[in-house]
């Protein structure tokens, strides 16, 4: 099997059994290829150790890749079952280096690296059972089934070029070189590096629902921008050149670097290259597996800051309005040069796609017209922070891939490395990373007059998110109280003197409960599944503000803000943790509370006995459950079948407060009588969603 010359899959044209075996290959190979990397560790111990301090253990991505592919076929309804639901929960949210991500690691306790393996091996064989099983019409886009099944392979792929940095960053004790991922062995003087004129143009983005591609969220819509001439350097800035910033004490003077830069340096203590490895009289370079003589003339490996505060430099060195290139430039200088998409090229025209070598290579090894590397050796950074083109939609297989990128805190990275395959090697690709994060990355540089247009952090315009931002912060209507902050004023009334330490909010949504409930509580967890969700409360809590769009009428829109400190909970938000999760199948740290809140969340389960059933388990006893719901069922969220109520039993009406009653019986006791708390969604200024919902209260048995 050929692992060093795959393509991702050409999805709008061919015979659908013949698009099957192509699949079914690539998922296969794919698979093996995450094998091979990691056969690379010398021993079980590396894959525990936390090389990368801003992600999780190799023993996670191990479990990651296959635990996905599970994950997004429960989404999109293609499976029922789970392999194994504590692997689906502790592998199931990766790291995006951000401070509300979980990665306190007191909160795992990973499985042996056998029990992954065997949990892979289970993986693989049903996600291929699924594709060989599943109706396939031709062509295949992001609203057909098999979707879901490229997803989890392109997701794959990421991780095997992120999970290589991370293997990079290990002791060397801890792994070992293998034929299969053999280096370049070339190496010699620097070429001198020189600017280049671009003639400049319009560059055309975004791809639409037809494309024969696989693509992620933010690949999708229209952009389309006017670029002026502007001058690039015909190479990748060179460990060479880079070390004469190094020699200049770059790494001691702040007048190069931007203020997050040096903070970032302030912190690192960083004096040189992360891959550089000082000796007594010069330097090494660290590859994925060994460390070798520094090889002057290969591209140099830093992060965005880094290549900014170099850029900085070389203009005072030359005069010259030096800076990195924006997205648009990139793609002005690629265009310029016809260089054929992945799927269509013989062989790659760039060190990229592992078809050539395990690492980089010289930075004159591969020319297109007279410049080098436009594509692959290693990534390229740009001055632009990523951001959604014009219609871009959230993918509902994968709401929080782009999403959470939208902040102006992470910047573009174009032209892949020479791990990057699949869909990192397409023209359309779009990644971003925070600016201080390491990939196999590098840069070139620009002279450019024209100025960088950087993006505000997108108001939030997803209609759902918006409308809830609207109920958890907006005015009052039509003197329905706030919801979410009514429910908390009957929480704390039942909970009268008892112990305020732990609440957990389920259900979430963007967060006005948890913010209300910190006022009260030591400590606040809230959770909901949709990654949109969480964002909004995340960046609230973290900025003490948020911004949001309404719907007016057709295509006019209103623009809102909301501060914490208008609401006065702007000294509580260090009480409370958000976090992306299944109610159904929650992480064991998620215990102990005196309350639990679960608002107008019960009849979106697709499986509430479940997590009725099993609820009393992350309870103190004598602690309060509290529910709100509608009791809307709906089979888009819940299967008939896994209904508690409303339907007919034996011929007579069964209520859902009968099933929940049926359900916690076991274990609570129901305080009091049902009451009814209204709620109102704006939809428009002149459309309303005017809903009665059912509290009860439930307490824990001792």
């Amino acid at each position: 099997m050929d692992f060093r010359k795959t393509s991702t899959i050409i999805l709008n044209e061919g015979d659908p059994e013949a698009k099957r075996r192509e699949i079914r290959d690539y998922f296969h190979k794919s698979f093996s290829l995450e094998d091979h990397l990691y056969d690379s560790l010398a021993r079980d111990e590396a894959f525990y150790l936390r090389a990368e301090p801003l992600r999780h253990p190799l023993i996670f991505y191990l479990g990651h890749t296959a635990a996905f592919y599970v994950n997004k076929l429960i989404v999109a309804k293609i499976i029922t079952e789970r392999v194994n639901h504590f692997f689906e929960s502790i592998f199931a949210v990766g790291v995006d280096e951000m401070s509300w991500d979980d990665l306190d690691e007191a909160n795992y306790d990973w499985p042996t690296v056998a029990e992954v393996k065997d949990y892979r091996g289970k993986v693989r064989s049903l996600v291929s059972q699924v594709i060989d099983s599943l109706p396939l019409t031709m062509p295949i886009n992001w609203d057909n089934p098999l979707w879901s099944i490229m997803m989890g392979i392109e997701h794959s792929r990421i991780h095997l070029e992120t999970s290589s940095v991370i293997i990079r960053r290990l002791p060397l004790e801890h792994v070992r070189q293998l034929p299969f991922w053999d280096i370049c062995h070339d190496s010699g003087s620097a070429t001198k590096n020189q600017l280049l004129p671009v003639t400049g143009g319009t560059v055309i983005l975004g791809k639409n629902k037809d494309h024969p591609l696989y693509g992620w969220d933010n690949e999708f819509g229209q952009h389309r921008f006017e670029v002026m001439d502007f001058a690039a350097s015909q190479h990748l800035v060179s460990n060479s050149e880079y070390l004469a910033f190094v020699d200049a004490n770059g790494y001691q003077n702040e007048k190069y670097w931007t203020n997050e830069g040096w903070r970032w340096v302030i912190y690192s203590q960083a004096e040189h290259p992360l891959f550089w490895v000082k000796t007594n009289n010069s330097f090494l370079l660290r590859t994925m597996n060994r460390e070798i003589e520094m090889p002057w003339d290969w591209p140099v490996e830093v992060n965005c800051l880094e290549a900014k505060a170099f850029c900085q430099w070389q203009a005072e060195q030359t005069g010259l309005p030096i800076r990195l290139p924006t997205e648009d430039e990139w793609y002005r200088l690629h265009d310029l040069h016809n260089i054929p998409d992945q799927p269509y090229w013989d062989k790659a025209p760039g060190n990229i796609n592992l078809e050539h070598w395990a690492s980089s290579c010289p930075v004159n090894c591969f020319s297109f017209g007279d410049f080098y590397d436009i594509i692959g050796n290693v990534w390229q950074w740009t001055e632009t922070p990523i951001n959604g083109f014009d219609g871009f939609e959230v993918h509902p297989y994968y709401d929080d891939f782009s999403t959470p990128t939208f902040d102006t805190q992470h910047n573009l990275i174009k032209g892949g490395s020479w791990i990057s395959t699949g869909n990192e090697a397409t023209r359309d690709c779009r990644y971003a990373f925070r600016r201080h994060f390491f990939q196999h990355a590098g840069f070139r540089y620009v002279a450019a007059k024209q100025k960088v247009e950087l993006p505000e952090a997108m108001y939030e315009s997803d209609g759902s998110v918006a409308q809830y931002c609207d109920a958890h912060f907006g005015p009052d209507k039509f003197g329905v109280r706030n919801f979410p902050s009514h429910l908390v004023e009957i929480c704390l009334e039942v909970m009268g003197g008892r112990p305020k330490q732990r609440a957990l909010d389920l259900g979430c949504a963007v967060g006005r409960a948890s913010f209300d409930l910190a006022r009260h509580f030591d400590a606040v967890s809230a959770i909901d599944f949709s990654a949109r969700f969480i964002r909004i409360a995340h960046q609230l809590q973290e900025k003490g503000v948020i911004h949001y769009q309404l719907q007016e009428e057709g295509e006019i829109v209103s623009y809102h803000a909301h501060r914490l400190s208008e609401s006065g909970l702007d000294n509580v938000r260090h009480k409370i943790e958000f976090f992306q999760g299944d109610a159904h199948n929650l992480k064991p740290q998620f215990t102990d509370y005196d309350l639990v809140l679960a608002a107008n969340l019960l009849d979106r389960l697709y499986d509430p006995a479940r997590f009725l059933s099993h609820i009393h388990e992350r309870m103190k006893p004598n602690g309060l459950l509290v529910i709100a719901s509608p009791y809307t069922w709906l089979e888009e969220f819940t299967k008939k079948e896994n209904w508690v109520g409303g339907v007919r039993r034996a011929g007579e009406p069964f209520t859902t407060l009968e099933g929940i009653e049926e359900q916690l019986g076991r274990h609570f006791v129901r305080m009091g009588e049902p009451r009814d708390v209204e709620f109102v969604l704006r939809e428009t200024a002149r459309k309303y969603q005017h809903t009665v919902s059912q509290l009860t209260v439930w307490e824990r048995k001792p």
